[in-house]
């Protein structure tokens, strides 16, 4: 990560458009606001665009307005339409979004989590449009290559998250910490924030033993079964909500509309819950 901090120093020096390739939730937009707080327009807005619900107008309407100053980051390009490709390529060409060392013109920074060359070679992307935008390239690894990272960034999202919710800062046991070193994060950063984030609100680690558990993440290490992401992080979220309600339920001694409130949300929607675990008769 320090090579990477690097070339985030270098790019923002420059003024041409830069990619930001990563796997989902490894960063990708904080890279960009680091480029930007490091370049000359550190003082000019930084604006975000999604490119999957970014239609021609909206696209017209920035380049008239956010597009004059600052950072524009579209975020995941590959979701463009053609038209809004089509579009973006002629603002490109009639080159709307520089002028190096002034206060006009934006930089525009892209990221992508998916393989834009296959989008390319499936015609889904213009070819223009990825020469142009793809010459300046910045790779974010995923967490599961910075695993030495790993206790530091949970210990900086305890302390974060213990500050905004006024609780105490947890403390892992030595077999938490391994399996939060031992998973291979499939949602990188953003999933290891929402794991600390729930031990800081339950105070203890039970979530990271049960929820880690529901994605066959065993004390030997990993399962060896193939699955996909996404019936794997279903699994997951099953796992650590019934985790977490019957925590919720053990601390209230069974009281249905206290563990309500301990979960901040309402009694009816445990009680939906509750069905859906098959432990409609807690509590009863």
């Amino acid at each position: 990560m320090r090579s990477v901090e690097q070339g985030m120093r270098e790019l923002a020096m420059g003024d041409d458009p830069v990619l930001i390739r990563a796997e989902a939730g490894a960063g990708k937009r904080t890279a960009a606001q680091s480029i930007h707080r490091m370049s000359i327009r550190r003082s000019q807005p930084f604006v975000a665009l999604d490119c999957a619900t970014l239609t021609v107008g909206a696209l017209e309407n920035s380049v008239s307005t956010t597009f004059r100053s600052g950072t524009v980051l579209l975020e995941e390009v590959a979701g463009l339409s053609a038209e809004c490709q089509t579009k973006l390529m002629d603002v490109l060409e009639r080159g709307e979004t520089a002028e190096i060392g002034t206060d006009r013109g934006a930089r525009l920074v892209f990221t992508t989590a998916r393989d834009l060359e296959g989008e390319l070679a499936a015609r889904r992307f213009r070819e223009d449009l990825y020469y142009r935008i793809s010459s300046v390239c910045l790779r974010l690894p995923p967490l599961r290559q910075r695993r030495e990272e790993i206790p530091q960034l949970v210990s900086f999202y305890f302390e974060r998250y213990a500050a905004e919710l006024g609780r105490r800062v947890p403390q892992l046991s030595a077999e938490a910490g391994r399996r939060l070193q031992e998973y291979a994060w499939p949602g990188n950063l953003r999933e290891l924030q929402d794991v600390a984030k729930a031990i800081v609100v339950m105070g203890d680690e039970t979530f990271v033993l049960g929820g880690l558990r529901g994605l066959s993440i065993l004390s030997g290490g990993r399962s060896k079964e193939r699955v996909s992401l996404k019936e794997a992080s279903k699994a997951a979220s099953r796992e650590a909500e019934k985790e977490l309600i019957l925590q919720a339920l053990n601390k209230t001694r069974w009281n249905r509309r206290r563990a309500a409130q301990e979960l901040q949300i309402s009694y009816k929607a445990l009680l939906y819950k509750l069905k859906q675990i098959g432990c409609e008769e807690y509590g009863s």
